[in-house]
């Protein structure tokens, strides 16, 4: 059962007017397996934490990407987010060595740095109203950048506007189902066309400011650079190249960005966890800067990134396509069906997560979080394509929130209204104005 919907269309309108508030609705009304229309197609939504391991985990040969990835391909291409068997894993593979813990934990200094140098800037406009999403875009940008391509990305403004584009585009593509072709001179597809352009030209500079660089360079370019490189056809390799870096590019800071305004709201929201991570930030850093050894010290503010991560999961919706036949639960899956885990409506279920729509970041103590099923939580994923960069990026939201807390109170202009935007990310819709006051 699910909810009926238009007649012709199904539920493809909710899909482009409320994805958030159909997901919630209809695990609400229609328990833990739905079924729901976009015209033509039917999807099955499931919601529980078995539902999650079986196809995720335990019999994920089955199932490929689904709607909305299929089509972000005509935007992204054929980068890691979007690729399917050898191709992706053959891309794993080039790409997982960057994200090892004793990798990453060199990145910290670099996330120190730039967030000091974001630190600086509001230190000398004390009171003023900043846009936080743009803030922490140009900031993780500024990082990525840095510790992964060994590069200077420059002004985010362009490629975040971009980037952007490159989501509406996806979007649309899937409440569409790709019957808009590519050439209609539509105001959003001209949009992509150019951001396309900006993106080409980016990886451009990229390639060629290696030219005549360490062949034995270790850096995610330098091995998006060779496993490339065994392409023969010189289009595709350019092709291949460009896919990659933009969607590792795009996965890179979006989803960091995005956590990062997320957890920011919360504590505007809840002065007294705000209170707890301002406190924890100064008695563990005092007045020095952290580094990679202050993570396990910064227990408190950790819990906070998980909890906000639970209520705004970057990635809020995961799409497969079943191969063959099969049986999710108690429920027959035909091959070829699309097949939706839902982390948004997954992280708020009232059977694992005591009063969900809370935000209570002691949930994550280790007695708590123990007792909980694991895919009942799963911001990054799960299985073999859980999201090779999630150390990473927690890594940076504990850091940057830490920094900001002990020197920062963030507060909301009244009347500022705050939108969850599920695109390709669940990203804040038009930005998060905030007040800069120090402490």
């Amino acid at each position: 059962m699910g909810p009926r919907g238009n007649p012709v269309l199904g539920n493809l309108l909710q899909v482009q007017r409320d994805r958030l508030g159909l997901m919630q609705a209809a695990v609400r009304e229609h328990g833990d397996a739905v079924r729901l229309r976009m015209g033509p197609k039917t999807l099955f939504l499931f919601n529980h934490p078995d539902h999650a391991k079986h196809v995720l985990a335990e019999n994920h040969a089955n199932y490929r990407k689904g709607i909305g990835l299929v089509h972000a391909r005509r935007a992204l291409g054929d980068g890691l987010l979007t690729s399917e068997g050898e191709q992706w894993r053959s891309q794993r593979r080039a790409v997982a060595p960057v994200f090892q813990r004793e990798r990453i934990s060199q990145a910290a200094s670099v996330i120190v740095e730039e967030t000091d140098r974001l630190l600086a800037r509001w230190r000398a406009r004390p009171g003023e109203t900043v846009d936080l999403v743009a803030e922490m875009t140009r900031l993780t940008l500024g990082v990525l950048g840095r510790s992964l391509l060994r590069v200077d990305l420059g002004s985010s403004e362009p490629i975040g506007r971009a980037f952007e584009a490159v989501q509406d585009q996806a979007m649309f593509e899937m409440v569409t189902l790709s019957v808009v072709p590519p050439w209609v001179p539509l105001p959003r597809q001209l949009r992509f066309r150019r951001a396309r352009r900006e993106l080409d030209r980016l990886v451009g500079r990229l390639v060629s400011g290696r030219a005549g660089a360490d062949p034995t360079a270790d850096d995610l370019l330098a091995r998006l650079l060779r496993s490339t490189g065994e392409e023969p056809d010189p289009s595709a390799r350019r092709r291949q190249l460009r896919d990659e870096l933009v969607t590792l590019l795009l996965a890179g800071h979006e989803t960091t960005a995005s956590t990062l305004g997320w957890t920011c709201y919360l504590l505007e929201r809840h002065p007294e966890v705000y209170r707890r991570v301002h406190l924890e930030a100064v008695e563990v850093l005092g007045d020095r800067l952290p580094g990679y050894q202050d993570l396990t010290r910064l227990p408190y503010t950790t819990r906070v990134i998980e909890e906000a991560i639970r209520l705004y999961p970057p990635v809020w919706m995961l799409t497969r396509r079943a191969v063959d036949h099969d049986r999710i639960g108690d429920y027959r899956v035909p091959a070829g069906s699309d097949v939706l885990i839902c982390p948004y409506t997954l992280h708020r279920h009232p059977r694992f997560w005591d009063d969900p729509d809370s935000f209570d970041p002691d949930r994550f103590t280790p007695e708590r979080a123990a007792a909980r099923p694991r895919y009942a939580y799963i911001p990054f994923g799960a299985g073999p394509r859980v999201c090779v960069g999630s150390h990473l990026g927690v890594m940076e939201a504990v850091l940057v929130v830490a920094m900001v807390a002990r020197e920062f109170r963030l507060r909301r202009p009244s009347g500022a209204p705050v939108v969850p935007e599920p695109m390709l990310s669940l990203r804040l819709k038009g930005g998060l104005p905030m007040v800069v006051a120090p402490t």
